[in-house]
Parts: C-alpha cells; sequence; structure tokens
C-alpha cells in the first residue's frame, strides 16, 4: 500500500491508513464491485466522505460517498439505526429531485455501517468564494437569498429541518452557476442518535457552533433555526468572520454586527430579526424572510399607507367641501392624501436645502 504523501494533513493520512476506503485509495481494488475511491473529500463527527468514480456507468462518472458511522453494538439499537437509514435516505432521495439538491444514487449498509452516494457538484463553495473574490455587497446577499430562500422553503415544506446551513455546505456549481445545498445534518441526527438515545449527551449535536442556534444546541431545532444559521451565513458574507469572531451581548446572547456593516436600514431589520436568539422573535419560516425582503423595493411607496398615526386635524380641510356629514371612509381617504402632500413637501424641501448647501 501506498503511503500517503507529506502534505496531507493529518486527519486525512489517518483516514487513508485506518479506514478501509481510504485504503482503497488510489487502488485498483473497487468497493462494492463497482466505485473506485480517489480521495477523502472531508470528515466530521460523525462520518468521512470519499470522493470516487462509478465504474459501472458510461464515463464512469464521479460521486460522493458519505460513510455514516454509528457505532452502535447492540443488535435491537442496529436494527432501529438500519430502520431510521432507509427512512432518512427516502427522505434525502426526495429531495434530491429539487435541482439545488444532490441527488441520492444509492444507499447501503456493510458491516454496521451505513453509507449514501450521492451526485458529484463540481464547485465552489461561498467560504472559498469569498477568500477568493472578497466579500459581498449588500446586493449580492440580497441575490444569494432571492436564490436561496425559495430552496430553503421547499425543504422545510418536506418537514426537514437542514440544521447545518453555512458557507462550507453552499456550492456554487461550475457547470450552470446554480447554488447547491450539501450535507444535511438531518440525515445524520437521525441515524447516530441512535447510540445514546436514552441519554442525550452533547456529543449527539448536529450542526456548527456558532452558526446553530441555542435552541438547536438544546436538542430541540425548529425551522426557524435553520433562518438563524442562514443569517450567521449573511454576516459571513459580509464581514469574513466566522461567528465565533463576533462578540455577543452578556445579558441577551444577541451577535454584535451593527457596527461592522453598511446595509439599508430595512435589510439591517431583516437580519435583525434572523438572528434573534429568541425564536418566537425571529422569522418563523423561509417565506417570511423572502416576503421581507421582496418588500423593499416598494417601501417608498407603501409607507404612506403604513402609519398607524391619525391626522392632527380631526376633519382634513378637503373635507369642508362636503355639506354635513362626511362618510369615515372618505375622511380616511381625505386624510392619507393631505398626509401624502405634507409628507412630498418636506421631501421637497429637504432636497433644496441639501442642494443649496451643496451649492454654498
Amino acid at each position: 500500500m501506498n503511503r500517503p504523501p507529506a502534505r496531507l494533513s493529518n486527519f486525512r493520512a489517518d483516514v487513508l491508513q485506518n479506514t478501509y476506503l481510504g485504503q482503497l485509495c488510489s487502488s485498483k481494488q473497487l468497493f462494492r464491485d463497482r466505485y473506485e475511491i480517489c480521495k477523502v473529500l472531508g470528515r466530521g463527527g460523525f462520518g468521512i466522505t470519499f470522493l470516487a468514480r462509478d465504474r459501472r456507468l458510461p464515463g464512469n462518472p464521479l460521486c460522493v460517498i458519505k460513510q455514516l458511522c454509528p457505532k452502535v453494538q447492540d443488535p435491537a439499537a442496529l436494527k432501529k439505526a438500519r430502520q431510521r437509514f432507509e427512512q432518512e435516505a427516502k427522505t434525502l432521495s426526495k429531495l434530491g429531485s429539487h435541482s439545488q439538491i444532490p441527488q441520492l444514487l444509492d444507499y447501503f449498509e456493510v458491516d454496521g455501517d451505513f453509507y449514501l452516494v450521492q451526485e458529484y457538484i463540481r464547485g465552489c463553495t461561498l467560504n472559498k468564494e469569498v477568500r477568493r473574490s472578497g466579500l459581498f455587497s449588500e446586493g449580492h446577499v440580497k441575490e444569494f437569498l432571492l436564490e436561496f430562500l425559495p430552496l430553503l422553503k421547499y425543504v422545510h415544506q418536506n418537514q426537514v429541518i437542514h440544521r447545518d446551513i453555512k458557507p462550507p455546505n453552499l456550492l456554487r456549481c461550475e457547470d450552470d452557476g446554480r447554488l447547491v445545498l450539501i450535507d444535511f445534518g438531518a440525515v445524520k441526527e437521525r441515524i447516530i442518535g441512535i447510540e445514546h438515545s436514552s441519554i442525550r449527551t452533547s456529543t449527539q449535536f448536529v450542526g456548527t457552533v456558532g452558526f446553530a442556534p441555542p435552541e438547536q444546541l438544546s436538542m430541540r431545532p425548529l425551522f426557524s433555526s435553520d433562518v438563524y444559521a442562514l443569517g450567521m451565513t449573511c454576516l459571513y458574507l459580509l464581514t469574513g468572520k466566522a461567528p465565533l469572531e463576533f462578540e455577543y451581548e452578556f445579558t441577551t446572547g444577541e451577535v454584535r454586527w451593527r457596527n461592522l456593516v453598511r446595509v439599508s436600514d430595512h435589510f439591517a431589520k431583516v437580519l435583525g430579526k434572523m438572528l434573534r436568539i429568541s425564536p418566537r422573535d425571529r422569522y418563523q419560516s423561509a417565506e417570511e424572510v423572502l416576503r421581507a425582503i421582496e418588500l423593499e423595493p416598494y417601501l417608498d411607496r407603501l409607507l404612506p399607507c403604513l402609519t398607524n398615526q391619525r391626522p392632527a386635524s380631526v376633519l382634513p380641510s378637503s373635507a369642508s367641501n362636503f355639506q354635513g356629514y362626511v362618510p369615515p371612509l372618505i375622511r380616511t381617504a381625505i386624510a392619507i392624501r393631505e398626509w401624502q402632500e405634507r409628507l412630498q413637501a418636506r421631501r421637497e424641501l429637504q432636497a433644496a436645502i441639501e442642494q443649496f448647501s451643496s451649492e454654498g
């Protein structure tokens, strides 16, 4: 067996030496008489991901093999893990019908370990994009959200909480430019949770510290937990800072970010609500966030109609054209019209003052 090159990181060298699939890397031996293991892509607390080629298909296309290691010895627990694995694999297969989620190609069990074979998406993750091209502007982040939020809505409509939304799990496909969501933590949590199902321990947490909100750390994730992680992803795109690099309010736990980014007041309010520590104060769904962002271009026209303050005059001067009783609907319409006229007059006056100051 060839020794791993010195340039490999320690964890990759360990995987190559101490795992069966790692030992198959760069060899002619096929896994399950089908998959040629090319290299290690990554390793987390719940398994290892490999890049492979499917030698049974024309063109020998690349694919991704994810090995999930539940580490259960009890036969009953293994049986339960197997049932959950099959259930979650079917869910992942259904989600994979969406163009922005890698397609599930196969799933199977070998010696108590579970394997998912998925479509390989060639592309660049958003964290690498930031390192290569620089920080995102507010407009760029909004474009990202308008592209991603319908996908997140689709995932939630299928009763799945992703649990690990972060820049490394968001991939820009090189072939067609689409944004792809990878590495569903929900599947891993359902399978790995078997190991200590009677005692919930911190080792069961699925997600990334900093991107995951408190309720997810407490093993009670909600759909809005993905909204929080998406908000932290936006902060990374705007600042280049990982969540643990921010300062936090001592009493509330809210992240301090307003002094680090320059965004419009409306978008700042949207981000602020996405990042609320309390789930009830946060946007409850991807659809709510999408609606708030899509509303912004129309705010100037809607603002006069959104005021809760009654006009100073109980009966507007325009109502004097009416003899006697004025219907409430007409009174309201007249008040709104006059309020709009006063607002426009103030704007014109402010513009004139600014022009005079610049000329002076």
